[in-house]
C-alpha cells in the first residue's frame, strides 16, 4: 500500500477540517522526498543519491524505518518525514508520494475540531503555505 494516498483518502472520506498526524511507526520500500534545498522555481530536479552536488528531489527505494512522519493532511498535505536505512543513517524531506509500506504502517492522526486547514500561495516564499481558521468565525458548526 501507498501510506501518502491511503492518509489522504483517509481524510477526505471523514470530511476532516483540520487533520494532523500525531504520530507513526513503520517501515517502507520507496519514498519519494523533496530535500531542504529545493526552491519553489525548481522542485523537480531529479538527481541520483550518490552523485555529487546538491539534488532537491529524492527516490528512495530499499528497506527503510520510518523514525517520524509529522505534518497537516488538509486537502493539499504538507507531511515531512524521516527514515533510516539497515545501516542506521537517516535521511529526510517533505514527502511528495511512493510511501510503499513494507511490514506495517501504525499511524495516529488527530483533528482539530474548532479549526479549518488550508494553504494560500505565499508570494514571498514561492509555496502554498498553511491558513489556519476557527470555525466559529467562519460562521460553520463542528
Amino acid at each position: 500500500q501507498e501510506l501518502f494516498g491511503c492518509l489522504q483518502t483517509f481524510v477526505e472520506e471523514r470530511r476532516l477540517r483540520a487533520p494532523f498526524i500525531i504520530t507513526c511507526v513503520g517501515s517502507v520500500t520507496k519514498a519519494t522526498l523533496r530535500l531542504a534545498n529545493a526552491t519553489a522555481t525548481n522542485t523537480n530536479e531529479v538527481r541520483d543519491r550518490n552523485c555529487s552536488g546538491d539534488f532537491q528531489v529524492l527516490h528512495l527505494s530499499g528497506c527503510f524505518e520510518i523514525v517520524s512522519l509529522v505534518g497537516t493532511l488538509n486537502r493539499d498535505a504538507h507531511v515531512h518525514i524521516s527514515l533510516s536505512d539497515s545501516e542506521g543513517r537517516t535521511i529526510g524531506g517533505h514527502v511528495l508520494g511512493d510511501l510503499e509500506v513494507f511490514t506495517t504502517a501504525e499511524v495516529v492522526i488527530g483533528e482539530a475540531v474548532d479549526l479549518q486547514f488550508s494553504r494560500e500561495m505565499d508570494q514571498q516564499t514561492g509555496f502554498p503555505e498553511l491558513v489556519v481558521q476557527t470555525l466559529s468565525k467562519m460562521g460553520k458548526s463542528a
